[in-house]
């Protein structure tokens, strides 16, 4: 498997929502994927699509024509995915296949805020991006955001404010200018911002009161799994580790495995079939096998981080606490249409080092728990006790 090729993440409902999907749970700027499909062609029988190079042939002689019919060969591709059941089938125009691909590198246009919604539909700050523009408007964390040029997002999917800040529907580019509606406490006030190019830094690192090291990974972006390895191999001390995975939702297959290294002295992460074929994902020689490891993860915790997440727990090399994950475990891969547009489209499933299959079933924790789940992290990793 190349370094191109990825576990990704659901299609968006709807292009309004281009890529937004890859880091909407934690980061105001994201990427998504969407679906193929074909006006003209019948529904394919179940043999013509029973195998990934089948699905992949209808989809693409669906662009193909189209565009020989002067119609919109991405719109065609977008209903022969949608016909074919390929539940995340995607597709990309050639813009939004360019900035998905910046966001693998860990990049993207916005103007640098993390947020969640909130149990009463309010958007809340969760972060903010050092020397980003709502860094530089005094934008903190707990702010709350109440609208975005003149629309109010209460209420509305985290994914849908994330595209609206992007400017996704006017391909927004760096240097254009969002207007953002706040408040904090009693205070009401509007902020206008110009969108920039900024890093997506999907690797923090802090340090709890008992010694702790909390790694937090929010997408498995260009050089992250280097990034784990390096932290890993700095810490200092036998606290243990906390690698926090709650709402990743995947990335490049390529840099969870090498994240997986960190941890694991060799020997197997995953295996998967592509277009039939067996294969399978081996960890690199040396990673820390005996410090005390806790995965925390929940139902946002998807694709490649339940492939790591599964590695480590079939493995026994961490106790996995949180709530069951996704339940993403299928493998897409890119191919070129006529337009230039991109269609990734499943090819294979994977499993676990056990055998377990993810997709649709998703990762059980060792401990379930909704609410406190670092503290109870903490508590688990007391349990293990000083590997020494």
């Amino acid at each position: 498997m190349s370094g191109r090729d990825l576990f990704c993440q659901p299609r968006r409902a709807g292009r309004g929502a281009a890529l937004t999907l890859l880091f909407a749970s934690v980061l105001v700027a994201g990427a998504a994927t969407g679906s193929f499909g074909d006006p003209d062609r019948k529904s394919p029988s179940p043999s013509a699509r029973s195998t990934p190079a089948a699905h992949r042939e209808t989809v693409t002689d669906a662009a193909a024509e189209a565009m020989a019919d002067g119609k919109s060969p991405m719109e065609a591709a977008e209903r022969a995915v949608s016909r074919s059941g390929d539940r995340w089938g995607a597709v990309y125009s050639q813009g939004e296949y360019e900035e998905f691909e910046e966001a693998l590198d860990g990049q993207y246009t916005g103007v640098g805020l993390w947020a969640r919604r909130e149990r009463d539909g309010q958007i809340e700050v969760t972060r903010v991006q050092s020397g980003s523009p709502a860094a530089a408007a005094g934008i903190r964390t707990g702010d709350r955001l109440r609208s975005v040029d003149g629309e109010k997002v209460d209420g509305r999917p985290v994914t849908e404010v994330v595209s609206l800040l992007r400017g996704d529907a006017d391909d927004a580019a760096a240097g254009t200018k969002v207007s953002l509606g706040l408040e904090r406490g009693t205070r009401a006030w509007s902020e206008t911002l110009r969108r920039a190019r900024l890093s997506t830094d999907s690797v923090t690192v802090r340090k709890l009161p008992g010694g702790v090291t909390v790694i937090k990974v929010a997408a498995f972006t260009k050089g992250v799994g280097d990034a784990v390895r390096t932290v890993v191999e700095q810490t200092s001390g036998h606290a243990g580790i906390v690698l926090d995975l709650r709402g990743n939702s995947g990335g490049l297959v390529t840099e969870a495995v090498t994240a997986a290294s960190a941890f694991l002295d060799g020997g197997l992460v995953a295996t998967y079939d592509v277009n039939g074929a067996q294969r399978s994902l081996h960890a690199d020689p040396g990673g820390d096998t005996t410090r005390p490891l806790v995965a925390l993860v929940d139902g946002g915790t998807m694709s490649a981080a339940e492939l790591l997440t599964g590695a480590l727990q079939d493995r026994g090399r961490a106790v996995v606490v949180g709530s069951r994950t996704f339940g993403k475990g299928s493998i897409q891969m890119p191919s070129r249409l006529p337009d230039g547009s991109v269609a990734e489209l499943t090819v294979g499933h994977y499993r676990t080092p056990a055998g377990h299959t993810v997709d649709g079933r998703g990762i059980t924790p060792d401990l379930e728990v909704d609410a406190e789940a670092l503290e109870r992290a903490e508590t688990v990793l007391s349990g293990l006790g000083d590997p020494s």
